[in-house]
């Protein structure tokens, strides 16, 4: 006689609770989590339905895309781009040369494009600071050129977007190293040279940019011996590194007061030299930790190449500015400006982002932005 076994029911697999379909409970628990927030939900839906339709209808249904007559935008009802295609040469290359205008092009071109490469964490080593190498060797050969058949160009007729991007790459990649040295100095056991920087970083924190760019306009010819003169855009550009690198320095510092004393420990009872620990063990980790934070003054310091349009350069914003002194198109420059907030907003949007890709893909990002 045979005995039959009924089979266990099991009940089906279930995910744990907060993994499904977790961007859409996020979005609506921070739409919808609370009587305040639907409140603002609902706010914010309202004005968008109030303004979006008239705001679709001026830039874009009733804009005058194209014309060389302003007249044409005087009678539409709507925006006038036609200033931006009239008007973008001088807005994006200042005054730059204009039949050289393909060489501003070219430059920021591939220093986009190394912008982009490096954003790939994978090809972080030392061939990518070969690379970027030679890109500066590329660009400043097309843009001073003098060689390979290039006419010279000056530095003092660069501008528009060949020197914001310039000026901006230039900040960062200048600023981040003197930024982790100020970290380590103000760390540093030698009275001195922790004075020096602390002094350093205090000071420039507590100056506004502006008077750090007076500052590397005016003084800095007057320290030169007779006969000796710095260009102005490298006088800029100093003035620019020099405030990166004192609020970088602390974000860096904050890096560093976060590693567990442990580490140090570590690294002194395997036999590694004060470099050594430094450079593999205590940096990489500390850096990874200020990551977010720089990102975010890295994104700060693309906005502030505005400023030096104060000391006569002509970047985009200053570019713009005079493309639209034109008095047939001078009614038009909110058109011409929302343009130049647009690539502006662009730039910044994707850095924040990269940003914000960075910090998920740290240790315990995720679970964070879940929470």
């Amino acid at each position: 006689m045979t005995v039959s076994r009924a089979m266990p029911v099991t009940s089906p697999r279930r995910s744990a609770p907060g993994t499904e379909n977790w961007p859409l409970l996020r979005v609506r628990r921070q739409l919808f989590g609370s009587v305040g927030n639907a409140i603002l939900t609902a706010l914010a839906l309202w004005a968008l339905l109030v303004t979006l339709p008239g705001f679709i209808r001026w830039a874009f249904i009733d804009a005058v895309w194209s014309s060389h007559d302003p007249k044409a935008c005087r009678e539409a009802a709507g925006a006038c781009w036609a200033v931006v295609a009239e008007k973008h040469r001088v807005m994006l290359f200042g005054t730059f040369p204009y039949d050289q205008h393909w060489r501003a092009g070219l430059a920021v071109v591939i220093v986009l494009a190394m912008m982009a490469v490096s954003a790939f964490r994978r090809l972080w080593s030392w061939k990518l600071v070969v690379a970027w190498m030679l890109t500066a060797a590329a660009v400043l050969v097309l843009m001073l050129g003098g060689v390979f058949g290039f006419a010279p160009v000056g530095t003092h007729q660069w501008g528009g977007a060949p020197l914001t991007l310039l000026l901006f790459v230039g900040t960062v990649i200048g600023g981040m190293p003197a930024a982790i040295l100020l970290a380590l100095g103000r760390r540093s056991s030698l009275p001195a040279i922790r004075a020096l920087c602390i002094g350093f970083i205090e000071i420039v924190r507590g100056v506004p940019l502006i008077a750090i760019l007076f500052m590397a306009s005016l003084m800095i010819p007057l320290f030169m011996p007779e006969g000796v003169s710095v260009d102005k855009v490298l006088r800029a550009q100093l003035g620019m590194i020099a405030f990166f690198a004192a609020f970088a320095a602390e974000i860096v510092r904050g890096g560093l007061a976060a590693i567990p004393r442990q580490q140090y420990e570590a690294a002194d009872a395997i036999g590694l030299s004060y470099a050594q620990a430094m450079s593999r063990i205590i940096l990489p980790q500390a850096l990874a930790i200020a990551l977010p934070a720089l990102m975010n003054d890295i994104v700060r310091a693309f906005k502030n190449t505005t400023f030096v349009s104060i000391i006569g350069l002509f970047d985009i914003l200053r570019a713009t500015s005079t493309a639209i002194q034109d008095p047939l198109w001078t009614l038009f420059a909110a058109e011409a400006y929302l343009f130049i907030a647009a690539i502006y907003f662009t730039f910044c949007f994707a850095m924040s982002a990269y940003a914000g890709r960075i910090e998920r893909d740290l240790p315990g990002g995720e679970r964070h932005e879940r929470g």
